[in-house]
């Protein structure tokens, strides 16, 4: 019914074997109580009896006058040849199955006697064997009760799972709808959310796949058009060597950009194989330092200042450190690249209510905000580029649990604004001494 893996299956063992126990200790425990009871009951009466015999030298008291209550009692006197002031109760079983409670109680000291009162008590051990029955059978169907509705319960239980399941296998890729979270148990809330923002991952790569195709595909036909077209009016007529070499020329240079976009979509397949990489433990303000004397050299060889600023002096992440230098590469050769000669690009990290911030500053043109610059192909500005570089600085946010945002300035001056957020919930601050 159920495999060794399933949790229902460990579920119920456990609550069949916690359940048996406790049926067979609660049933023990009441026929234990029940029966003691019984007994102090009926030796407080051949007590009672004894101490009338030797107070008033009666079995009754004035008190008593119900004589069906000395039916199956006797009472003999003995001597005894140790002297034992403490009561003494004993259970005697004959052949013919009855069975007799006996009293030994000291009557004369001095001559050594005792009085022995006994009593017939089989119908009394009749009576708690068919008590001790009851209380199994009570307690044995109790247990199935409580196993059904376990069942039942576990059942009802594992059922948004398997709605879930149903709901996730009957999806493909057109049919892609968000769960309805509202519509869940309280307890499977958390799931639903995450499943949500798994879905939406999964609509957003969907989209940026197909639109990497239709791009890609675009992208080549450009450069392959314009080599053919070069390569029949090159074929029209004779020419000069000087202009088959012009035209080799530009056939070349068509084959450069589609060697760029090759390799752009070669790096979306180096980066899907980032992502599973496994996630390491990381200082990520040594890693933008590094970043920092990397890029410093290259702002001054072109005329530009690179400025940073670092807080807090330390930050640990646990993360693939592949990506992250993906994207602040990324930040860094689009603000070098858009910043004019003589300005200025700010390099800076700080904490915010929800982790690090890293954003990369620069003094260039800005963008169109109404336009998804992190779709595939997208280019702004007049600059070469294929327009991968953020789409790959995309991926590889989503893939490390971070937020990534391109904004304009809202200093009043003309530039760009990229920023990346870590949650706090994947990096710790390092304490300093």
């Amino acid at each position: 019914m159920f495999s060794k893996r399933s949790i229902r299956r460990r579920f119920l063992f456990q609550l069949i074997v916690a359940s048996a126990a406790l049926v067979i200790l609660f049933s023990s425990f009441l026929y234990l109580f029940i029966k003691q009871s019984i007994y102090d009951e009926k030796q407080a009466e051949l007590i009672g009896y004894a101490e009338n015999i030797s107070s008033y030298k009666s079995l009754l008291s004035t008190q008593q006058n119900n004589a069906d209550t000395m039916m199956g009692l006797t009472v003999e006197l003995i001597t005894l040849s140790q002297n034992d002031e403490h009561l003494d109760f004993y259970e005697t079983t004959h052949k013919d199955k009855s069975t007799t409670l006996t009293l030994i109680y000291p009557f004369d000291f001095e001559h050594s006697s005792y009085l022995k009162v006994s009593r017939d008590i089989t119908p009394t051990k009749r009576l708690l064997r068919k008590i001790m029955n009851s209380i199994y059978l009570i307690n044995a169907v109790g247990f199935v009760v409580i196993i059904l509705y376990a069942i039942a319960f576990s059942k009802m239980l594992i059922a948004p799972i398997s709605a879930l399941s149903r709901r996730l296998a009957n999806m493909n890729e057109h049919l892609i709808r968000p769960i309805k979270v509202e519509q869940l148990p309280d307890e499977f809330e958390p799931l639903g959310e995450t499943l949500n923002r798994l879905i939406a991952r999964i609509q957003n790569f969907v989209k940026y796949q197909k639109e990497l195709f239709i791009g890609a595909a675009h992208e080549l036909k450009t450069p392959l058009a314009v080599i053919k077209l070069k390569n029949q009016v090159t074929l029209i007529k004779k020419r000069t060597p000087e202009e088959y070499i012009e035209a080799i020329k530009i056939t070349n240079q068509s084959v450069d950009e589609m060697n760029k976009i090759v390799a752009d979509i070669l790096n979306i397949g180096r980066q899907e194989g980032a992502q599973l990489e496994i996630p390491v433990q990381t200082d990520i303000i040594q890693i933008l330092k590094k970043w920092e004397g990397d890029f410093k050299l290259l702002a001054n060889s072109e005329n530009k200042t690179l400025l940073t600023r670092f807080e807090p002096d330390a930050f640990s992440a646990v993360l693939q450190v592949t990506l992250l230098n993906q994207i602040l590469q990324n930040f860094l050769q689009n603000a070098l690249k858009f910043t004019p000669e003589g300005k200025t690009i700010l390099f800076q990290s700080h904490m915010n209510g929800v982790g690090i911030v890293i954003e990369v500053i620069d003094e260039g043109c800005g963008i169109d905000e109404s336009v998804d610059l992190f779709a595939p192909f997208k280019r702004q500005g007049n600059k070469s580029g294929v327009g991968l570089g953020l789409f790959l600085a995309k991926s590889a946010a989503e893939a490390i649990g971070a937020t990534i945002t391109l904004t304009n300035r809202e200093d009043g001056i003309d530039g760009t604004c990229a920023r990346l957020i870590l949650p706090s919930k994947l990096c710790c601050v390092i304490p300093q001494r």
